[in-house]
């Protein structure tokens, strides 16, 4: 008998140095997979080891895990009468980071967003989990407003950013040059 698909609980969490593998891993297939981001060489845990080092409080980097449903194939215990769950480590499936948009001072209430999500978790409530999370964040650091560029082919990305309050404020024409085809950039914003 197969198990059949449940919601999967996410939980929310700062990130540790310890997540450096796991941000590196899900970083890299955003990078291969070509959908959030025009950086095309990969990175290395160590690279993004030192890259969380040299964050400060005012820029965080938020950690997805989720806990798959407990399944459990162990046969009854003696004492209970009841199979023993098994047990399961959560999963980093996504993180999530607030960036300084520019090194001027007046843009010092601006927060640049970066989301990335494992691809085998895309479509299942991490990113909204992440990118709620984030928004509230900001607003406890005392942004006054986030900022974030998409591919505009990103329909996921894109549905997903307007649920949460983003709006489109213009496109780049042509951003980046990817894989030999010119790219455009959606820039949204949200007022917090």
């Amino acid at each position: 008998m197969t198990p059949t698909a449940v919601d999967t609980a996410v939980t929310i969490r700062e990130a540790t140095l310890n997540d450096s593998d796991a941000i590196c891993r899900i970083y890299n297939q955003g990078i291969e997979d070509r959908v959030a981001t025009l950086e095309t060489e990969t990175r290395s845990p160590a690279e993004r080891r030192e890259w969380l080092a040299a964050r400060s409080p005012r820029h965080p980097v938020l950690i997805a895990e989720t806990e798959p449903p407990t399944i459990s194939n162990s046969p009854p215990t003696a004492e209970a009468g009841h199979a023993a769950p098994a047990t399961i480590s959560p999963a980093t499936t996504g993180w999530a980071s607030l960036n300084r948009f520019s090194p001027r001072p007046a843009y010092d209430h601006v927060a640049d967003v970066s989301i990335y999500v494992d691809r085998a978790w895309r479509g299942r409530g991490v990113g909204r989990a992440l990118l709620a999370s984030l928004i509230e964040r900001a607003r406890a650091i005392g942004y006054h407003k986030m900022v974030l560029a998409a591919f505009p082919d990103n329909a996921a990305g894109m549905a997903l950013y307007t649920r949460l309050g983003f709006t489109r404020v213009g496109v780049y024409r042509e951003q980046g040059l990817l894989d030999g085809r010119w790219v455009d950039v959606v820039v949204m914003e949200r007022l917090l």
